[in-house]
């Protein structure tokens, strides 16, 4: 969410540089909102200054108060109620106005957009040579028995997965290896937090109001709660309407959960396996900040992104999205694409992004510094999703009778090191 007055003041920047990912603002219809609002505003105050002058001539007389004096109190209630009924009518069409600007991209985001090439910042290691045609991670799991898309299907529908023996088994493995390594090493604090949450804090981050046609939705005893896209939507909201004591600052949160995506629009693309699912699992990493310490927070973040396929061996290469590209609280976002061999091109498993103060205007976090008050910044990557990570490590690591190497740094968590063609493993 963004301030109004940096909005619309006459010397504001911020027009132009949202055009930069394509969302052209309307200032007027924002202008007259806010003097809609300022209009009601006055007004009520104005009838509230005469209602007082008419209370308290009429408590200095009480014996010569006139049908006429409680007519006009009577009067001016009614008019107060209007203004009030006003101003909260102006407030609620400025509040959706504002709710539905994205974050403004960072001078560093490159220019362009989605059809533009992308913008590689590095790669880490080789994409792996084979002597034979590589097989998809469909085919490889599938083949093996180590995922079931077909009874997936049958309990759940299209874009269901379920992993079992060596599957599920890395599954978990991969679930441990990336908690592990964000909190031993890299010191996040580690929650366990719910799956579905209240309106409100989707408001927080941001998937409210602009993505509800891609969220799965409940409505329980009167109560209306969203399942949980990402883990970054609870762990943001842990803080939403406090002050932060900056002494606490910068400050690491992780969690793995189950993640639910309807994802309208996208029904053909990427659709076959688990790229793209309705339910997956991930780790997430959340920081909170100082404004002024928000760059070098996102390249730590990334750094702990990377960590996690530099330790798997995983070929990846780094991309900086260009501004068109951003999602809609992002104002800067790597992306982490790795090689899936069978496509022979880069996939995204990761985008780590910085947010600065937009997720903490709308969820109400501040920070305290000495005596004065300021919106903390945001960070939030992935640390890394379990499904996508899996593919990459199917089809990377795989030989041409079938089997799949287990990465070494795996091994002490799985109890083995390669799953053979027919699903079994060897030690």
């Amino acid at each position: 969410m963004h301030d109004l007055q940096d909005l619309v003041r006459p010397d504001a920047s911020v027009e132009w540089r949202l055009r930069r990912r394509h969302h052209y603002l309307d200032l007027e219809a924002l202008r007259k909102l806010t003097k809609q609002r300022a209009e009601a505003i006055s007004r009520r105050d104005s009838l509230r200054a005469a209602l007082n002058k008419v209370s308290r001539t009429m408590a200095e007389r009480p014996d010569a108060r006139t049908p006429e004096d409680m007519a006009a109190a009577k009067g001016l209630k009614e008019s107060i109620r209007e203004a009030e009924v006003s101003q909260r009518a102006a407030e609620a069409q400025l509040d959706a106005a504002l709710l539905a600007i994205p974050n403004v991209p960072s001078d560093e985001a490159p220019d362009g957009g989605p059809e533009d090439p992308p913008v590689e910042v590095q790669s880490w290691g080789r994409a792996p040579a084979f002597h034979f045609e590589p097989r998809d991670h469909v085919e490889l799991a599938s083949s093996a028995g180590i995922l079931d898309l077909q009874r997936a299907s049958k309990l759940s529908g299209a874009r269901f997965a379920v992993f079992r023996g060596a599957g599920a088994a890395l599954e978990r493995a991969l679930v441990s290896f990336f908690l592990d390594l964000h909190t031993k090493e890299h010191h996040y604090s580690e929650h366990s937090v719910p799956y579905l949450v209240n309106p409100q804090s989707m408001t927080g981050t941001g998937q409210l109001p602009k993505f509800t046609e891609d969220l799965f939705a409940t409505q329980v005893a009167g109560r209306s709660l969203y399942l949980i896209p990402t883990a970054e939507v609870p762990l943001v909201n842990l803080y939403a309407r406090e002050m932060i004591d900056a002494d606490a600052l910068p400050l690491g949160l992780t969690a793995h959960t189950a993640c639910f995506r309807a994802e309208a629009g996208s029904y053909g693309r990427d659709t076959r396996g688990v790229i793209r699912l309705h339910q997956f699992s991930k780790v997430e990493l959340v920081r909170f900040c100082l404004r002024s310490e928000a760059t070098a927070q996102l390249e730590l973040l990334l750094s702990h992104a990377e960590e996690c396929l530099q330790r798997l061996d995983l070929h990846y290469r780094v991309v900086d999205l260009r501004a068109a590209d951003l999602g809609f609280s992002a104002r800067r976002t790597y992306d982490l694409e790795v090689w899936l061999p069978s496509q022979n091109c880069y996939r995204e498993v990761s985008s780590v992004s910085d947010c600065g103060d937009f997720q903490a205007r709308r969820a109400g976090i501040r920070v305290r510094r000495g005596k004065t008050k300021e919106y903390v910044a945001t960070l939030n990557g992935s640390g890394l999703p379990i499904g996508r990570t899996i593919v990459a490590i199917l089809e990377q690591n795989q030989r041409q009778d079938g089997s799949v190497e287990v990465p070494a740094a795996l091994v002490r968590y799985t109890g083995f090191r390669l799953i053979k063609p027919d699903g079994t493993t060897e030690g």
